[in-house]
């Protein structure tokens, strides 16, 4: 056992696991996204159509933040970034714990929406700008272990704190964002690497321009691509699989039951992953993690029962293990250093942009083509991202040493 930790955890800074800590915390009071749409509707009185709205609105800011967040800590630095984004999402939530007309709601929501994703990117870039490329792979994982831990203890939290009121949701949200904040001040250094960099080849894109560099950039607009496509299958989960398993006679919490075990094997299983996939190309982890989503979701088209929903469920959750930290490390490796954050901004909106277009393109195959070809169109796609992971392979790899070599050569590195 304490072989496997130390492999699984050992020789990380001390840096990283102040920032993983505010991660856990953070995403452990992350509920009220969650119970938004709830709230608006009985607490507030609103619509169906009104809280759409403001869910859209928060889902617009949400785009937003992630390129803002992304240019913001590369120009002014990974800490006053999260700084500011942690301090601005304590007051939204503070405000909408006491807001009542609907115009202070739709605002405060969507700012939200901007300043608590405008923190991923920076994050994101901190975590690469202190953790040694050797370690990345086991840095990612634990991380997107630590929020899934978050949001499965945040639901307990939830149904406690709705006990007593809603107003509570918001306030114990906003104080587990301050405690993060806190931790940033107090234990988390500046770590940009700066802007100058010498450059190792012509392929490397240069460290100005800001989103224009990102936009030239085919070898990371391919990865973004392939990003969105998985990602859109990933999202018909929170959309059209309640909605099948309800065509079959089944009820909402057997939906509730059968995807509880998402959550589950992760918080369980993705602590050995590390060694699974440890030393294996990205590209090609990637492959096969897109292949075993494509599947698992393939298979839901003769899925009726609960118990083989229950099973569809378990085979994409297993790619999803690997594809998640595999995705992460290679999203590290592609980004030129001083752009870190743009990179990592641009690669949150592929999962913003999948969460805008998965229910609208998943209801209209489901409502006019039918359960089945859904399904097995996301199969297909799985295999299509697997065959494009495949294909981008080679740039990615010439990409990847440029990239490393110019890291190499900074004046000024990054704080360790």
């Amino acid at each position: 056992m304490r072989a496997w930790l130390s492999e699984t955890a050992g020789g990380l800074p001390k840096t990283f696991w102040y920032l993983w800590t505010g991660n856990l915390i953070n995403r452990m009071g992350g509920f009220v996204v969650v119970f938004l749409a709830i709230y608006l509707t009985t607490a507030r009185g609103l619509s169906e159509s009104q809280a759409g709205l403001i869910l859209g609105l928060y889902g617009a800011g949400a785009a937003a933040g992630t390129m803002i967040g992304g240019t913001a800590a590369d120009r002014f630095g990974r800490r006053p970034t999260l700084l500011v984004a942690h301090l601005g999402a304590v007051a939204m939530m503070i405000n909408l714990a006491f807001a009542r007309e609907i115009v202070v709601i739709a605002v405060g929501t969507a700012l939200l929406g901007l300043f608590a994703e405008a923190a991923r990117p920076a994050f994101a870039a901190m975590l690469v700008d202190v953790v040694e490329p050797k370690d990345r792979l086991r840095a990612f994982t634990l991380n997107y272990w630590a929020i899934n831990l978050g949001f499965a203890s945040s639901a307990i939290l939830a149904g406690f704190a709705a006990q007593f009121s809603y107003m509570l949701l918001f306030l114990v949200d906003a104080g587990t964002i301050l405690i993060t904040a806190t931790i940033v001040f107090l234990r988390v250094p500046e770590s940009h690497p700066g802007v100058r960099v010498v450059q190792a080849g012509a392929a490397v894109p240069r460290t100005r321009g800001g989103l224009g560099v990102l936009l030239r950039d085919r070898v990371f607009l391919v990865y973004v691509a392939l990003n969105l496509l998985i990602a859109v299958v990933f999202m018909q989960h929170l959309s059209t699989l309640p909605i099948a398993m309800t065509a079959d006679g089944l009820s909402a919490s057997t939906y509730g039951l059968v995807i509880a075990l998402n959550g589950v094997l992760i918080v369980f299983g993705q602590l050995f992953v590390p060694k699974l996939i440890k030393g294996r190309d990205h590209s090609r982890s990637l492959a096969v993690a897109s292949v075993v989503v494509g599947v698992g979701f393939g298979l839901t088209a003769v899925a009726h029962l609960a118990p083989l929903y229950a099973l569809t469920v378990v085979i994409w959750t297993l790619g999803e293990m690997i594809q998640a930290p595999s995705n992460s490390a290679l999203m590290a490796e592609l980004s030129p250093v001083a752009l870190r954050g743009r990179y990592q901004g641009a690669s949150s909106l592929s999962w913003a942009g999948a969460s805008a277009i998965a229910p609208i393109a998943g209801g209209f195959v489901q409502e006019h083509a039918g359960h089945a070809v859904l399904w097995l169109a996301c199969g297909a796609i799985g295999l299509l991202v697997a065959a494009g992971h495949l294909l981008a392979r080679p740039s990615r790899i010439r990409r990847i040493a440029e990239v490393a070599a110019a890291e190499e050569q900074m004046i000024t590195p990054a704080v360790r």
